[in-house]
């Protein structure tokens, strides 16, 4: 265990606290640098980094494409959240609040800004008229289970994660009472995929697309090191089940590599800006050609 921690009577920003991502962290809002983000060709501008909140956005609008909706081809930036681009002045002014993904509809005038990953699910739904049932109870168990997302994988990542994979120091109090809740996470989403082919019911719906990013992704052992074996997922069988079934999708397959900028060259696109993309322009092939 490790020595007691007493809180001073008022909280000061300590830069060296130490752990991943301390470089970027910091108590106050706002850009910290002028720079202007870059607006390609389609209506839809995406400003993200393929991690499972920029991954919800990608395969949306890769599964878009798919169904045949043409308008939602997009440019898909590369923001580099460990250099501090979320910082920037272009992305201060799409996101104030400083967080992947972010995007801009220049289909409308003037351009809409849309950020936070759950509310750019919801916009390009109802925009496309498609993967959020229109009958009221579907609908609304849909929208349940997305906010179900929203509410709860913060714990999984910025709890879990950060104390099983990032902090510096492992602390047994952090990881059990994290461990705990997303356990018992798991376990609320086994039991509903036991009953559901798909989250929110028979249908394959933006509340997958949320969901599966973060506990697909664990469930799958592809998230943090050792959290698979460490959380014995191979007993959620129906989340196990989902998880393979959702990751066989073409357009799923797409949407995670895009933006992604570690793992397997062969499943890093940084940039997406045409359907061509995914056979010529990722990291391997970028590489092998010099």
């Amino acid at each position: 265990m490790t020595d007691s921690y007493t809180p001073p009577r008022v909280w000061t920003w300590d830069k060296d606290n130490g752990g991943a991502f301390a470089n970027i962290n910091r108590p106050v809002a706002g850009a910290t640098h002028d720079k202007a983000l870059p607006v390609g060709k389609h209506p839809l501008q995406l400003y993200s980094l393929g991690t499972p909140n920029g991954q919800k956005v990608t395969i949306m609008l890769e599964e878009l494409l798919a169904a045949g909706h043409h308008g939602a081809e997009y440019d898909a930036w590369l923001i580099n959240i460990g250099e501090g681009d979320q910082f920037g002045s272009g992305f201060v002014s799409v996101n104030p609040n400083s967080k992947i993904p972010a995007l801009m509809d220049h289909s409308v005038s003037p351009p809409q800004r849309v950020f936070e990953s759950g509310a750019i699910l919801v916009y390009l739904a109802e925009k496309f008229g498609a993967f959020l049932p229109t009958e009221p109870a579907k609908r609304t168990a849909t929208l349940s289970w997305l906010f179900w997302q929203m509410g709860s994988a913060p714990l999984l990542g910025g709890g879990f994660g950060h104390f099983f994979a990032y902090a510096p120091e492992k602390i047994e109090y952090a990881i059990n009472r994290y461990t705990m809740e997303v356990k018992r996470q798991f376990d609320v989403l086994d039991r509903q995929l036991g009953k559901n082919e798909y989250v929110a019911g028979d249908e394959f719906t933006i509340a997958d697309m949320a969901i599966w990013p973060w506990y697909g992704g664990v469930a799958l052992d592809r998230t943090y090191v050792g959290a698979g074996e460490f959380l014995d997922v191979q007993s959620y069988a129906n989340v196990q089940r989902w998880a393979k079934q959702v990751d066989a999708r073409p357009a799923v397959k797409r949407g995670r590599i895009v933006n992604r900028a570690n793992g397997p060259l062969e499943e890093q696109l940084h940039e997406r800006h045409d359907a061509s993309d995914f056979d010529t322009k990722t990291q391997d092939k970028v590489q092998a050609a010099g």
